[in-house]
């Protein structure tokens, strides 16, 4: 899997007809803690569907812990960002679509009353429809239908997978309607989320620079407190955990291409100390350098 170097993903959508994409993500031999979703946010949305293994995703700063057979709504727009909490292989597929995949009903009037008030962001299903309502398992033989049609590929797939998880679309929207009616404010993107994305889009491209805590504190306009408060609420790692997280995910590609020696990627990184870099190689990807390069 290879990382954005941006904090926005420009999600690879297979056909513009059809804006609609599924990724199979496996992790055969992961570690607790390890990094198997980065951090990223898109303005498509996201169904995480958890396959093998246990993990624990960020979703707009809120840990949701899952395992097999557990599903997630990620909103458009929302920042997210996984973590292995086991040992093993851990696999999860993610369906990412754009909400123009349901265009077709934009003129319809129970459309526009149930559906699209969620499809324009001006209300949210939760992130784990069945953990408020557990009446929504029973819509997830959806899912399990649309990723059976996109290994199948039989002719006319993309049209019935796009019925399907209009379907499904549609359903989640009239169970969790009357809650966001009651709420007719409407919720709104957090405003500590949007504040930091800049900062962490900085941050990806910028993780081999010497920046502390103080300073990566007042590059927000923060005393160090509250941004490493913030900052761990929105991510789930402290803010020196994810600069070595990126540090890490950005030497695992350039151990990839084999041009560059291994103390070569350590500086390339960031880390001056060869040795340093190798025990946090290990600390975050279970193996050292070499190794990953054999």
């Amino acid at each position: 899997m290879t990382y954005p170097k941006e904090l926005q993903e420009f999600t690879r959508i297979d056909e513009k007809t059809y804006p609609f994409s599924i990724f199979f993500h496996k992790h055969a031999n992961a570690i607790i803690n390890q990094n198997i979703l980065f951090l990223h946010w898109h303005e498509h949305f996201e169904i995480i569907i958890m396959q093998q293994g246990t993990a624990i995703f960020h979703i707009n700063s809120q840990p949701y812990e899952v395992g097999p057979g557990d599903i997630l709504f990620v909103p458009a727009g929302g920042l997210h960002v996984g973590y292995s909490t086991c040992n093993g292989e851990v696999r999860h597929v993610a369906i990412v679509f754009n909400g123009s995949l349901f265009n077709d009903w934009a003129q319809d009037p129970a459309h526009a009353k149930v559906v699209a008030p969620f499809l324009e962001g001006q209300y949210h299903f939760p992130v784990w429809p069945a953990q408020h309502d557990p009446a929504c398992v029973a819509y997830y033989s959806l899912i399990d239908q649309a990723i059976e049609e996109y290994h199948a590929k039989r002719p006319a797939y993309q049209l019935v997978i796009k019925m399907h998880l209009y379907l499904l679309f549609t359903l989640l929207a009239r169970t969790f309607l009357p809650q966001n009616e009651a709420h007719r404010s409407a919720e709104r993107y957090s405003f500590n989320r949007e504040r930091f994305k800049p900062f962490l889009q900085h941050l990806e491209t910028h993780y081999a620079d010497k920046l502390t805590v103080e300073a990566a504190a007042k590059y927000m306009n923060l005393n160090p407190y509250h941004f490493c408060k913030m900052f761990k609420r929105l991510t789930g790692r402290t803010f020196i955990e994810y600069v070595n997280v990126c540090r890490t995910n950005e030497a695992e590609r350039l151990l990839g291409i084999g041009d560059l020696t291994i103390t070569e990627v350590a500086s390339r990184v960031g880390c001056d100390n060869p040795n340093y870099f190798t025990k946090l190689f290990k600390q975050y990807k279970g193996i050292t350098p070499s190794q990953m390069r054999k």
